[in-house]
């Protein structure tokens, strides 16, 4: 039985969990933002509690950037209906305090002495998780629910572009950022929302003079540019090749061998959208973008173990039982009701995913004889943590393994 395989069997083997501890954290950045934002993410860390742990601070700013963003798609679950302003304020101010708490995890980890190769883990695996609702928030707070097609590229696009750049760090052993990546994409995200707040969702329909079109375009503009900027970074892989022999990845494996999973999801979403006769996007949009999400979570979560443990890649999931369900069900002229199934894919894929994670999270803790969401009481902190020297926790930007994201995190 699917549900009780987590229980009847262990996900790490034992070479994984011991090539897991002998990981290292490669990062290298050049982004614009990243060097003028240290100073604030110097300061907050260095009013946090010692005993606050890593994990917890991740987890919390997950959380809230989570549940602010329900907050909006309930007001404009298809991003058609204009929400209210102080929803936009909210996502704005949930995803700014989700991008503070998450650069500053990996410094409160250097800075009480526990840093560990899961925080890398658990720092991914939400950001996997958070990249779905900040995708769909950014959506829906300018109406992009107008035009179906572009909302499905926007969001299924952010997706694969963060699998993309685990996909990258798998075959290279490095994970790289350019100028305009993941910090710049999350402050332009928040101005969208403030706009939106400040002036209403409506501004974004309304038309610029002389050129007749609307100010959502623009947005789509500047996303696809910024997009484009990260395809052509991630094709430099295929011309520089993997880390490994012969140019493979680093678990050996073919650099292309990633695509499989990440087709499985994508490739299935659009089809289902497309020849849907009950038009289950466009009616509901933000449920599919989460129920797809969640399956896409779960394949970026196995990539980055992959890469973590130098290990093949499981190509095939439970997690794409719902898809499954989707695609036959059209095949067969929707002998359920499409919505049904919807529910189920979301409900299957964030149950499995969760389960996925706990049990993940669990191995390692047990292996490493650490505690997730809790420093012990044995643990040493700094010397160094006085606020003089905190200023210096993560500054390195150019490939320090004492930066995590753009802003390295190993705790």
């Amino acid at each position: 039985m699917p549900l009780l395989a987590y229980k009847e069997q262990r996900i790490l083997s034992p070479q994984q969990l011991r090539k897991l501890s002998e990981h290292k954290y490669s990062c290298f950045s050049a982004s614009l933002l990243d060097p003028l934002l240290q100073p604030w993410w110097n300061w907050l860390v260095a009013q946090t509690p010692l005993w606050l742990a890593p994990n917890l601070i991740t987890i919390v700013g997950l959380i809230l950037n989570i549940v602010t963003t329900l907050i909006l798609i309930c007001y404009s679950p298809n991003g058609v209906e204009p929400p209210p302003r102080w929803t936009c304020f909210l996502c704005a101010l949930g995803l700014f305090v989700y991008q503070s708490l998450d650069s500053i995890d990996g410094k409160q980890a250097r800075r009480t002495n526990t840093s560990s190769p899961l925080g890398e883990l658990f720092d991914h695996g939400c950001d996997s998780i958070s990249t779905i609702f900040v995708a769909l928030s950014a959506c829906i707070s300018c109406q992009l629910g107008h035009y179906p097609n572009w909302l499905f590229f926007q969001c299924f696009c952010a997706i694969a572009l963060f699998y993309c750049a685990h996909w990258q760090t798998y075959v290279s052993g490095t994970m790289r950022f350019g100028r305009i990546d993941v910090t710049e994409a999350q402050f332009s995200i928040i101005a969208i929302h403030l706009v939106s707040a400040i002036l209403g969702p409506e501004i974004w329909l309304t038309k610029i003079p002389i050129v007749g079109v609307s100010w959502n375009y623009t947005i789509l503009v500047f996303i696809t540019f910024g997009y484009t900027l990260n395809i052509i970074n991630f094709q430099k892989m295929f011309i520089e090749g993997g880390s490994g022999k012969n140019g493979s990845s680093v678990a050996g494996t073919s650099v292309l061998s990633p695509s499989i999973p990440l087709t499985l999801v994508v490739l299935p979403a659009l089809m289902i959208a497309q020849k849907s006769p009950d038009n289950i996007f466009t009616e509901h949009a933000s449920v599919f973008i989460l129920a797809f999400g969640m399956v896409a979570a779960k394949i970026t979560n196995k990539l980055v173990i992959a890469h973590m443990t130098k290990a093949e890649m499981e190509y095939l999931d439970w997690s794409l039982l719902g898809p499954a369900l989707l695609f036959l069900n059209q095949y067969f002229n929707c002998i359920v009701p499409e919505i049904w199934l919807l529910w189920f894919t979301l409900a299957w894929g964030t149950q499995d995913l969760l389960r996925y994670c706990a049990q993940v999270c669990l191995e390692i803790c047990q292996h490493l004889r650490i505690d997730l969401f809790r420093i012990p009481y044995s643990a040493k902190v700094s010397s160094t943590s006085s606020v003089g020297s905190q200023i210096n926790f993560g500054v390195d930007k150019n490939g320090s393994t004492s930066h995590r994201k753009s802003k390295s995190k190993l705790h």
